[in-house]
């Protein structure tokens, strides 16, 4: 398993890395801990959650899949790099969410009792918070570093003028800059690199991408007409909604047929080559893969043997995208 560096920081890891957000909801604790071991046996040493996981659990089983890799880590903490995030609400009082000092200090005492852990290795910002000055986040954040709770601080969700924004704060004020940023990217989203991707070259920011195989889409398991099923994330409460919108439009049903035939006549694997063209993509550190069940994670891993995407294919793949019309960006 390739090792890249995060970013200007010392921090090295995996081109692949796994997401955490099905466990404790979509996938039981036993098959969690069948999904970790998998990863694991197959060199990824990057792990990425979130307090608010699993997806769709709401307030009820918010926490729950740290509580997993918790348990999990217990035996293997030295072996793998540890990602989490905060912004999210953890209860339903107002200061149980958000980027202020009060929530940012809570959650990551939250999260490292959940997790098992004395430290954690990238805490992130999971949104962008327009009500907290910006300041007040990022002095938290570097009172985090300082007193060795947090190793490097990343953001997630974030825009490109924000992220710029951070950075100036922190040199002008000595903190802790952002190294690394997680946005959504694959295939038949892109909008990262008219702004953020280039951005973060510029500025030696690592870029971990979440959703390369755009919520399942690109696995070809969804066809023209059907409809949503029960168990998955475009049907689950709180979440559904989100990932329809994102993906269940007709014209991406379209663009995924025209990929499906198009990988059976060049005998690539739908899955494989569209992990393998994101962590291909200039710029990319890490993709975050996720899986309710060990076979799902399968071939995503084998991704990173596969062969490199040609100038001809790559080429052809742009148009999937580029033949897709042009929405409102939904988060």
């Amino acid at each position: 398993m390739e090792y890249r560096q995060l970013g200007n920081s010392g921090l090295e890891v995996t081109v692949l890395a796994l997401g955490t957000m099905t466990f404790g909801n979509q996938a039981d604790r036993e098959t969690s801990f069948r999904v970790l071991d998998l990863a694991l046996d197959h060199g990824v040493r990057f792990i990425d959650t979130a307090d608010v996981y699993p997806l769709g659990g709401g307030l009820t089983l918010a926490g729950r899949t740290e509580e997993i890799v918790g348990e999990w880590l217990t035996d293997h903490r030295g072996q793998v790099v540890i990602a989490t995030k905060c912004f999210g609400a953890m209860g339903s009082e107002p200061h149980e969410k958000g980027l202020s000092r009060k929530h940012i200090l809570d959650a990551v005492e939250a999260s490292l009792v959940r997790l098992r852990t004395d430290y954690i290795d990238l805490y992130q910002a999971h949104q962008f918070d327009p009500l907290t000055p910006m300041e007040e986040t990022l002095r938290a954040f570097d009172s985090l570093v300082q007193s060795g709770k947090v190793r490097y601080i990343g953001v997630s969700n974030w825009r490109a003028w924000q992220v710029a924004k951070a950075l100036g704060i922190a040199e002008r004020l000595h903190l802790a800059p952002v190294v690394s940023v997680q946005p959504r990217y694959n295939l038949l989203f892109r909008m990262i690199e008219d702004e953020l991707l280039p951005f973060a070259r510029g500025e030696g920011i690592g870029v971990i991408s979440y959703n390369p195989l755009a919520g399942g889409m690109l696995t070809g398991r969804y066809r023209p007409g059907q409809s949503v099923e029960m168990g998955t994330r475009f049907a689950l409460a709180g979440a559904g909604d989100l990932y329809r919108e994102r993906y269940w439009q007709e014209a991406t049903f379209l663009a995924i047929e025209s990929y499906r035939k198009w990988c059976g006549e060049h005998g690539r694997d739908m899955i494989k080559t569209a992990v393998n063209w994101v962590i291909s993509q200039p710029g990319i550190t890490s993709a975050i893969l996720g899986a309710s069940r060990p076979e799902q994670l399968e071939a995503s891993l084998a991704a990173a043997e596969d062969p490199p995407l040609v100038t001809e294919e790559l080429q052809w793949l742009d148009e999937l995208w580029f033949r897709l019309p042009r929405r409102r960006e939904a988060r």
